[in-house]
């Protein structure tokens, strides 16, 4: 079993993993030139963003020059919604990030209170989410929403692959993927609900903790970043 140990509070608590994925394709408008050209400069002179890497994105440029902001907002609540999660996005953070693919990994050591939940806004690059052991593979394109549990472990890959190589990422072509994502509180149970989560799955182990880990069979463990499988931690 794979266990997610969480702060809720000041105490560590326990709870499953979910291998649920909730993915749609929503309709929305194509970023005008003069922001895609600001994304390109930030990622390429301020970030100096590096294939695997995943950083965080100035959000309120975005939204003073991207007129359709707001709707894109809508869609994904409209969608949330429709998923039975009410009010969710309104209550949770919000930030505008970058990828150039990204590596294995999983978020359970910083965010195992929250599922994530992701908007992309760029156009289809040829590049996947994949989720290895869930058995999931999202394309990515421009309205690309998917919702998933911090702790599944997950890569920005290649279509045409099944693991990360940096030679995939040929410096002179355009990986960058730009999206926005909430953090959905893990506990709320519209949202605990909807992935499936079943909590306090080791009580004793959570009471002798003091940081966020995520376990495999009783042991911490981290996926491999060039192929997802289980290691060590």
């Amino acid at each position: 079993m794979l266990t997610s140990f969480f702060w809720t509070g000041d105490t560590i608590r326990s709870r499953a993993v979910s291998t649920t994925i909730l993915t749609t394709t929503l309709a929305i408008p194509e970023p005008p030139p003069a922001l895609l050209a600001d994304w390109r400069r930030e990622t390429t002179t301020r970030l100096e963003l590096k294939p695997g890497d995943v950083e965080v994105m100035p959000l309120a440029r975005t939204q003073a020059r991207w007129s359709d902001y707001r709707g894109c907002v809508r869609a994904m609540i409209d969608w949330t919604t429709s998923l039975a999660l009410p009010d969710v996005l309104a209550q949770s953070d919000i930030a505008l990030m970058a990828c150039r693919g990204a590596r294995y990994h999983h978020d359970a050591e910083q965010y195992g209170s929250a599922a994530f939940c992701n908007l992309f806004l760029s156009e289809d690059k040829v590049l996947d989410l994949h989720f290895p052991h869930a058995n999931r593979r999202i394309p990515l394109t421009r309205g690309t929403a998917v919702i998933f549990d911090t702790g599944q472990p997950h890569a920005v890959i290649p279509r045409n692959s099944n693991a990360f190589h940096l030679a995939d990422f040929a410096p002179r072509l355009d990986y960058d993927q730009i999206f926005l994502t909430w953090e959905l509180p893990i506990e709320n149970a519209h949202v605990a609900q909807a992935l499936n989560i079943i909590f306090d799955t080791d009580e004793l182990s959570a009471r002798q903790l003091t940081d966020e880990q995520l376990w495999l069979d009783g042991a911490p463990v981290e996926p491999c970043p060039q192929t997802g499988h289980w290691q060590a931690a």
